[in-house]
């Protein structure tokens, strides 16, 4: 099957797009997408590989689902399009980078710029319907995202996978850690963060210190 994708991942995944599981969720999105108002829009549901290609992957953050207010989601997990407010998930996430690296609160809460820098922002479901959270779960996404996960697991080294919950912990249990740097903390959404699951993981200096560690690029937060 032929799908609009990075080039570098559509060979990765090649085989994945063949099976009759892909086929279905194709069919099941192309259906929602024309009878539902759904998010991203369907040029963005690839954005997270189109702007971290294959080769420069150096840190996973795994998300659920996208945003599914008006305008918010652009494809890229916790991200949302230039000009909406932070979301509670993001702001928080932004608090952390405040306190762990010193720096202000960004003009957008646009997260290319962190995926042009290698940084593969996935959500487990790629879609959703307009004000219907989880409303795509269990159609095939999950099972694409996992098979995402684990060829970068095997064919890459020396990746950070950020886990933010018990949800990303789940979706990331098979990464290989002996190849990887795992980091494990509680989600940025309010409801974990204010019990103190969140704040001082200090995730991205983290990251950054075993990116320079392995002479790779540290990522500008």
């Amino acid at each position: 099957m032929q799908v609009n994708i990075e080039p570098s991942w559509n060979a990765v995944l090649k085989d994945e797009f063949e099976k009759p599981y892909f086929k279905n969720l194709t069919d099941f999105v192309k259906n929602e997408y024309s009878q539902n108002t759904c998010y991203p829009p369907g040029k963005k549901i690839f954005s997270a590989f189109d702007h971290c290609p294959f080769g420069k992957v150096k840190v996973v953050i795994i998300g659920q689902d996208p945003y599914h207010g008006p305008g918010q989601a652009n494809g890229l997990c916790f991200s949302v399009s230039d000009g909406i407010p932070f979301p509670p998930s993001l702001q928080n996430i932004f608090r952390e980078i405040q306190d762990d690296l010193g720096k202000p609160f960004p003009a957008t809460g646009n997260l290319e710029r962190w995926a042009d820098q290698g940084v593969l922002l996935l959500n487990a479901v790629l879609t959703v319907r307009q004000g219907e959270a989880n409303s795509h779960q269990g159609k095939g996404w999950e099972a694409f995202t996992d098979a995402v996960i684990q060829k970068v697991s095997d064919e890459k080294s020396d990746v950070v996978f950020m886990l933010w919950g018990g949800f990303a912990k789940k979706k990331g249990a098979r990464v290989d850690k002996l190849k990887h740097l795992v980091l494990e903390t509680g989600h940025p959404s309010p409801l974990s963060a204010n019990k103190g699951h969140w704040f001082w993981n200090k995730h991205f200096s983290k990251a950054n210190e075993f990116l320079s560690q392995k002479g790779k690029q540290e990522i500008v937060w």
